[in-house]
């Protein structure tokens, strides 16, 4: 079944040009309407425990204007756990976070949390917010967020992102295809990102269960020479045209 793909256009690094200065701009928040309007699906943004980018303020802000979806990325925190109860954004994105690190690297580890994240996730579905859980393309963590009642799964892309040569990158694309094949046969939404950009997210768009692409650094790092409605519009091509070209070689569409 091949699913309508979307953009997601996370805002972090925007904030992260913000907070170099502790200064108020660029302000991420006045980004948003103009990557809605140049064709992105939803806002992705990261609030850390660390507050390195996204400060709550931010988030809380983004709610009130957001006019497509917002996608909160959050860890376990019981404090970021009650700010996005508070704010109650459309979708919130699980993630692992450690405080050395540059990026998120990796996807979660579920089974030592795994009665933490069963509590956490039926809080938000209280809310009625959908949940995704990023994880690694492997058929156990995908049975695992099954198991802990998520409504989706964000495929890990950096080691399809950073292959080494061409051989490996087949290999994790391969991993990838499969993975969202499973997903979605045991009744998963599947969502992909992380070190996506202009050269490689095609080969992800012909992936028939990936809904969502959650991608920012490129389309920041884009946007510093061409501006940020540009920078959108082309990487919206891109996942367009990766679609059309999915639709014209398949006809069981959703």
């Amino acid at each position: 079944m091949i699913v309508r793909k979307k953009l997601g256009v996370n805002i972090d690094h925007i904030a992260t040009v913000r907070q170099a200065r502790r200064s108020i701009e660029p302000d991420p928040v006045a980004a948003i309407p103009i990557i809605e309007l140049a064709g992105a699906d939803g806002i992705t943004m990261h609030l850390r425990e660390d507050r390195r980018h996204i400060q709550e303020r931010d988030v809380h802000l983004a709610k009130q204007i957001v006019k497509t979806s917002l996608n909160l990325e959050m860890s376990i925190n019981e404090e970021i756990v009650k700010i996005a109860l508070d704010v109650v954004p459309h979708e919130v994105c699980i993630v692992p976070e450690r405080r050395e690190e540059l990026t998120t690297e990796g996807g979660l580890n579920i089974k030592p949390i795994k009665s933490r994240l069963t509590e956490i996730i039926s809080e938000l579905k209280k809310k009625v917010i959908k949940v995704s859980l990023f994880i690694e393309p492997s058929k156990e963590d995908i049975e695992l967020a099954k198991e802990v009642g998520t409504d989706y799964i964000e495929l890990h892309t950096g080691r399809y992102a950073n292959a080494k040569n061409e051989d490996e990158r087949l290999l994790e694309l391969k991993k990838l295809r499969d993975a969202a094949e499973f997903a979605a046969s045991i009744g998963l939404g599947v969502n992909a990102g992380h070190g996506l950009n202009y050269k490689n997210t095609y080969d992800v768009c012909l992936i028939p269960e990936v809904e969502t692409l959650n991608i920012g650094h490129s389309i920041i790092s884009r946007a510093i020479f061409v501006g940020i409605k540009q920078a959108v519009i082309e990487m919206k091509d891109i996942i367009l045209r990766g679609y059309y070209d999915l639709v014209s070689t398949k006809k069981d569409i959703l």
